[in-house]
């Protein structure tokens, strides 16, 4: 008995490299390596560049694979009225408009 390599289900195999329980896993599996070689191609290209944030402008990181920062991700004003909406639902007032 063996233990796939990609769902760690036991599988029966007559061959003695055989790492995948079946064709499915194995697809997975070699998909999932081409994506993490192209995600760190792609991050080996970015790591001579200097890249910008595109609403404040702000530095961007070489992990960071978006075109915007962390911070204007984030509405501070959205988080801010959330929370606030949130402390009255949990002090029993309620929403009316």
């Amino acid at each position: 008995m063996k233990n796939c390599q990609w769902c760690d289900e036991a599988f029966e195999t007559n061959i003695s490299y055989k790492i995948y329980c079946s064709p499915e896993c194995r697809e997975a599996a070699t998909k999932e390596k081409i994506a993490q070689k192209y995600a760190q191609k792609r991050r080996e290209k970015m790591m001579g560049k200097k890249r910008f944030c595109k609403s404040c402008g702000s530095p961007l990181s070489a992990y960071n694979d978006d075109n915007i920062c962390h911070a204007c991700e984030v509405d501070p004003k959205n988080v801010a009225k959330a929370l606030k909406d949130l402390k009255d639902i949990a002090n029993g007032k309620s929403k009316k408009d």
